[in-house]
């Protein structure tokens, strides 16, 4: 009998569809056992990878890792043991740069079972009875956000608020950490500022509360109750779009635009399968990851258990975007101009210490110029030479 553990995160979209899969490989592999177990999202975003391999066969993880997870050698490079003609065809099948994401320092360390990108939720009968429509720019966002306190609401938990900092440098056009600056800085001071008192202004129209929420938290307050009608910028959940999920279903769109550009920059999320250093069976591992990555597997029973494909094939299908509202349909074009975030030795450690930055700024601890200073000192501290 063949034995295997997996690693996952606390929430439909990331632990039913690993069960289903589990329980439909060993349906047609009878001699294998695969065992699932899941663990918070906050855990996802920043537990060590390292410990994870030495207990788990399989970790869920977020590319942000890649660069730590290829200095310290904890997991498998997937291009060792599938073929490059079936990398080839995932590649191509992506949705953005979901896959690429998980490429790094030469090697392919998982493989996208799936895509998410910060993108705009609302319900479509808070918006009708206020007599207004979708918001597509951010001026419309504000503007609807004067009905009432906490109409327009996003998560701003520390992370999720950095997150919102990034996509909304990138898409006013600049990307973060990817600019000819020469010194060091995050951004231009000018779009660090911009963005920062536009983040600001978001979290005056919310809720107060929003400060602790993550994403689930506010898709959760929208399909429960009618307190909150639009949230511009957070990660797509395609299980609060589906009828009979919750009391009342979130209608998914692309996030908003300050200009002509479209709804580029939103930051891209996700989760890749991985193969960790301390699996022995990896032929049978690496057969697993392969067809839960595919196209049929994701269009299919990874879909309908709740999960949210990385297959750009699932995320065109009718009958996935009929079970969906068409949540997949609806976001893509948010998808395939998501943002990448930096993958280096240190990268979520940064992100964590940075998290608290724009934390206490919207706290009001600090300014947007004394908060883009520490970002930066905090960025260069962790990307620098002894960190490499």
């Amino acid at each position: 009998m063949v034995n295997l553990r997996g690693i996952t995160w606390k929430h439909d979209r990331g632990f039913a569809p690993m069960l289903a899969t589990a329980s439909r490989f060993a349906e047609t592999h009878p001699g294998v056992r695969i065992e699932w177990q899941a663990r918070s999202l906050q855990g996802f975003a920043d537990n060590p990878i390292r410990q994870l391999a030495e207990e788990y066969d399989f970790i869920v993880l977020d590319h942000p890792f890649m660069g730590t997870v290829a200095k310290g050698g904890y997991l498998v490079p997937v291009e060792q043991h599938i073929s490059a003609e079936t990398l080839a065809t995932l590649r191509r099948e992506s949705v953005g740069d979901s896959h690429e994401s998980y490429f790094y320092d030469g090697h392919q360390w998982a493989l996208a079972i799936d895509a998410a990108a910060q993108v705009a939720g609302y319900r479509p009968d808070l918006l009708a009875a206020a007599g207004v429509k979708v918001p597509v720019t951010w001026d419309e966002v504000l503007a609807l956000s004067r009905i009432r306190p906490g109409f327009v609401t996003m998560p701003l938990l520390p992370v999720d608020s950095l997150c919102s900092f990034f996509t909304l440098c990138a898409s006013s056009g600049e990307d973060p950490f990817r600019s000819s600056l020469g010194s060091g800085k995050i951004v231009s001071d000018q779009t660090g500022e911009e963005a920062l008192h536009r983040l600001q202004d978001l979290a005056g129209c919310g809720a107060a509360e929003a400060l602790e929420w993550n994403p689930i938290k506010v898709w959760e307050k929208m399909s429960t109750t009618d307190e909150i009608a639009f949230c511009p910028l957070g990660f797509g959940y395609s299980n609060y779009a589906r009828a009979g999920y919750r009391k009342s279903p979130i209608q998914f769109t692309n996030i908003p635009t300050s200009g002509s550009a479209g709804p580029a920059g939103s930051v891209l999320g996700g989760a890749g399968f991985a193969i960790s250093a301390r699996c022995r069976e990896l032929s049978t591992a690496a057969e697993y990851a392969t067809w839960v990555a595919g196209a049929e597997c994701q269009r299919t029973l990874y879909v309908q258990s709740g999960g949210q494909a990385g297959n750009r094939v699932a995320w065109t299908d009718p009958e996935t975007n009929g079970i969906t509202n068409h949540f997949f349909e609806a976001t893509l074009p948010t998808l395939e101009r998501a943002y990448m975030r930096p993958r280096f030795p240190g990268f979520v450690e940064f992100q964590a210490e940075a998290s608290l930055l724009v934390g206490d700024f919207l706290r009001e601890k600090n300014s947007s110029t004394i908060t883009l200073r520490l970002l930066n000192e905090c960025y260069s501290g962790w990307a620098g030479p002894r960190h490499k």
